[in-house]
């Protein structure tokens, strides 16, 4: 069981007082782990972490991955058995204006996070957190596959393929069988996640919920734009199987991986706006007006973009267990509770609950 597996671990996340992390330092302190944070503060206001009450479910340092000696010198203090590098600028349009920030953040903050663990010799399991958008995007129909290019059009997703490319040669320079450290490596690859919490943005369902507290219309850019959405919990529950690979097998895990939703929940933005203004009325919240904004100047955006997660299903047994349906129905029931301020930690706590329980 994996509640079993990581009680008492000690767990090192970077990034974890941002979304995605702050659900995942909730679901490990849920299942007994000694979880401990590295991160600037929580990048928006609102925030899941303080919303959450999470402060005492992590020891937090406050530190910038861009700062070695901090880092490396925490990693040492806590001699994790796990790591999980989440820290990043995380969003397309963001990279646009600070590309430096970006590349300085999302690449040489990834090879700082593996040169402390190089020197950290109780680390065992390391997850490096990518992006979809690592891959050479050719809008093509087709999933994209752990083994095809890296690339990127913007500097955001330059920046995650630069990453790959970065923890690979780390991987075969230092962590391979007899190198530096015991330590296996792997590299995990998402799509466009959905769910409670996020308030980053230029993304589609925080910009909703802000477009909702305002009274306002929701602008989007490119309504037939095909994502792959899936619930937040989908791609942690891979990398926490992952990890639990790496830290039990080694280097037979020490590579790339994509976590995709199934392949019947693509859809365009448009229909998503649709889908999740349902979901808001099912849970008495007043529907929100979508307006089409212009795309004259703007910068270039993917039109299409899907992985092929057929390595997770063969090799690991993963499969996404939520409809895209289910995925906005939960997300809209959190930002109802935000709105009607309800207990945001115990509706978090539940939803994990829930995810846990489906089959």
């Amino acid at each position: 069981m994996a509640a079993q597996f990581w009680r008492d671990k000690r767990v090192f996340i970077t990034g974890h007082t941002g979304f995605k992390g702050s659900w995942l330092t909730l679901w490990l302190h849920r299942w007994g782990a000694e979880v401990y944070g590295y991160s600037l503060p929580a990048p928006t206001n609102p925030s899941l972490f303080h919303l959450a009450r999470l402060q005492n479910c992590v020891q937090t340092t406050t530190g910038d991955v861009r700062d070695l000696k901090h880092l490396s010198d925490t990693m040492a203090a806590v001699q994790p058995d796990v790591v999980f590098h989440l820290a990043a600028q995380p969003l397309v349009r963001d990279s646009y204006n600070t590309p430096i920030d970006t590349f300085a953040i999302n690449v040489m903050g990834t090879a700082h996070v593996l040169e402390a663990v190089r020197h950290t010799p109780n680390v065992r399991s390391v997850i490096v957190v990518t992006s979809d958008k690592c891959y050479e995007n050719r809008e093509w129909l087709w999933g994209y596959r752990e083994d095809d290019p890296m690339g990127g059009h913007d500097p955001y997703s330059s920046s995650k393929g630069a990453a790959e490319l970065v923890t690979s040669a780390y991987r075969r320079s230092y962590f391979q069988q007899g190198g530096d450290t015991k330590a296996a490596i792997a590299t995990v690859r998402a799509g466009n996640v959905i769910g409670g919490g996020d308030f980053a943005n230029d993304r589609l369902i925080p910009d909703f919920i802000r477009a909702l507290e305002k009274e306002e219309a929701v602008s989007i850019r490119n309504p037939h734009a095909i994502r792959p959405w899936q619930f937040v919990l989908e791609p942690l529950s891979g990398y926490l199987q992952v990890a639990q690979k790496l830290y039990e097998s080694g280097q037979q895990f020490a590579e790339g991986w994509n976590f995709g939703p199934a392949d019947t929940d693509l859809q365009t933005v448009s229909q998503l706006c649709a889908t999740f203004n349902h979901s808001l009325q099912k849970n008495e919240v007043q529907p929100v007006e979508v307006r089409l904004e212009s795309q004259a100047g703007a910068p270039h955006e993917a039109a299409f973009l899907r992985l092929d997660i057929s390595k997770a299903r063969q090799r690991l047994d993963w499969i996404p267990k939520m409809e895209l349906y289910t995925a906005l129905e939960l997300t809209a029931q959190w930002y109802g509770g935000y709105i009607n301020n309800e207990d945001l930690r115990a509706l978090s706590e539940s939803q994990i609950e829930f995810y846990q329980n489906l089959t």
